[in-house]
């Protein structure tokens, strides 16, 4: 679905899966980079000969914390555009649950249905998606969350009635 949309219109679309986004290739330059930004270089993310010896995954597997994170990415690529959107918030999430590990290599994309719209003060629209980050060829996703985030726009745009 992504393109552009108006308040209005993504405010009816509650209930409704309203976007999948592009795959992404989580790989090992991607998995180290994180580990040096997080401090977290446990060796099932850093070092594929010992992973591959003493994991069950056959190598290296990204962080939790760096799916999670590819969420912001895959909101770019799978969610519509909000045309009198001036600023987009991350709120927080709920219930966010690691499924199955990210193998390095491995493509990931998310899948969000639009759970719950509710207007904030003159000019916020507080978005709640539950979001799924599938693995390429894998029947579990990687993880699950309750995701919401604020669309700022000018009062002067909000909706009639609301």
């Amino acid at each position: 679905m992504p393109g552009d949309i108006s308040l209005v219109e993504i405010m009816k679309l509650v209930g409704t899966e309203i976007g999948i986004s592009d795959w992404i290739t989580v790989d090992q330059t991607m998995i180290d980079t994180f580990a040096d930004a997080t401090l977290d270089h446990q060796f099932i993310h850093v070092d594929p000969e010992r992973a591959k010896a003493e994991t069950p995954y056959g190598g290296t597997i990204a962080h939790g914390f760096l799916t999670l994170s590819l969420l912001s990415a895959m909101n770019y690529s799978g969610l519509p555009k909000i045309r009198e959107q001036t600023l987009g918030i991350n709120y927080g999430f709920e219930k966010i649950r690691f499924m199955s590990p990210v193998k390095c290599g491995a493509r990931v994309r998310g899948r969000f249905t639009l759970a719950e719209t509710r207007l904030r003060g003159a000019n916020m629209l507080m978005l709640t998606y539950e979001v799924s980050v599938e693995i390429e060829n894998e029947r579990k996703p990687a993880l699950t969350a309750t995701w919401t985030t604020i669309s700022q726009f000018d009062p002067k745009d909000r909706p009639e009635g609301a």
